[in-house]
């Protein structure tokens, strides 16, 4: 078990930074959207590049952790993120920033592939769901203080504040090559991935990682825009996003331990039914301070789903004999893609039709999901 908590730790620190340089764009989005001359489509494509290079790193990041190891699949993601924060703070046209968040979720893959490949293969079965929900509380912990990181480059300048926390966190590199970690023996082949898609648990849990990043995409961008509409400064945009990433760190350990007592679908439940409500409600408020205190209550319902359908992946993968590589470069495969449809997708709808289509479709996604699962128990 020492072993299992140095990679907690580890793996936490990891999820913490990548999440905070992900979330940091929240606040900031108003700024680039009105200095650049964006609108939602070009703010869309902004906080969507990120995913969008995510979900073309996710299979060559699998592919590299199966034939050359957890280890040094992490270093490259880490080193590369960190690079790409630093440019990101210092461009100053659509296209660099478009490019630098591009390569940066590209970055990301690798190292949260390596990560948690290398964590959950550490792990017990018995308390892998308490596990991958606290390593992800670690993750909405980033989520917690990227608001924050935005909030004070707009104050302190953008390029400065970036340029310190990315040159800091090429410390993390260091961190996992002084870690040992072992090679694989036997690498499989990208078949075996393919194979396992088959599953029908394995379909269900990649649906409950694309499901609560079409969310948080949609929300991430209209979110922001609306609140600042409303009157409300990228301090206070933070603050609600900082106040919703808070609920969400501590729900998630409480999630990951009732996914090792009760079964994954039992969260998920619960989470679908309060996603009904909450996105339903999002268009609604003319007041910023309704609106900042739903979106506290949407980062609540929408993190219900990551941990139990994670969960349900390495269960599912570990019975198919899947590497673990493999198992959670499909978690990134499965997220990117729904979080790039949220952002650029649920800008453009918003754009032609207004706020209320992206909720209400997503809110009668929630509800076609919930019938599905209530059937399946059944």
């Amino acid at each position: 078990m020492r072993t299992v908590r140095r990679l907690l730790l580890l793996t936490g620190a990891i999820v913490f930074f990548d999440t905070l340089f992900f979330t940091a764009l929240t606040p900031l989005l108003p700024h680039y959207a009105h200095t650049l001359g964006l609108g939602k489509p070009g703010a869309g494509v902004l906080a969507a590049a990120y995913p969008a290079g995510a979900l073309v790193g996710a299979l060559p990041s699998g592919m590299v952790a199966v034939r050359v190891g957890v280890k040094p699949t992490l270093i490259v993601g880490l080193t590369c993120v960190a690079v790409c924060t630093i440019l990101f703070g210092v461009g100053t046209q659509a296209w660099e920033l478009d490019v630098a968040r591009f390569i940066q979720g590209l970055a990301s893959s690798f190292s949260w592939t390596g990560a948690l490949a290398w964590l959950v293969a550490a792990t017990p079965a018995s308390r892998r769901g308490t596990t991958i929900g606290s390593a992800f509380a670690a993750a909405t912990g980033g989520a917690l203080f990227g608001p924050v990181l935005g909030a004070v480059a707009s104050q302190a300048g953008i390029g400065l504040t970036f340029g310190v926390v990315g040159a800091a966190s090429l410390g993390l590199a260091v961190w996992a090559g002084a870690t040992p970690a072992a090679r694989p023996e036997q690498p499989q082949p990208l078949r075996a991935l393919a194979d396992a898609l088959r599953s029908g648990r394995v379909v269900l849990g990649v649906w409950f990682v694309v499901l609560p990043a079409l969310l948080f995409g949609t929300l991430s961008v209209l979110a922001p825009l609306r609140l600042s509409h409303l009157g409300l400064g990228p301090l206070a945009i933070g603050g609600a996003f900082l106040a919703g990433a808070a609920t969400e760190t501590v729900s998630n350990i409480v999630i990951g331990r009732a996914s090792d007592r009760h079964g994954p679908l039992a969260p998920l439940r619960f989470g679908l039914a309060g996603s009904i409500v909450v996105a339903a409600l999002l268009p609604w408020p003319d007041s910023g301070v309704a609106l900042a205190l739903l979106v506290v209550v949407a980062d609540l319902a929408f993190g219900t789903f990551f941990t139990p359908g994670m969960t349900m992946l390495s269960h599912e993968g570990e019975r198919l004999g899947l590497d673990s590589g493999y198992t959670f470069a499909l978690v990134t495969l499965a997220w990117a893609p729904g979080q790039t449809a949220g952002a650029a997708g649920g800008g453009a709808l918003a754009h032609a039709l207004g706020d209320k289509a992206p909720y209400l479709l997503l809110a009668a996604v929630c509800l076609v999901t919930l019938a599905l699962v209530t059937r399946l128990r059944a």
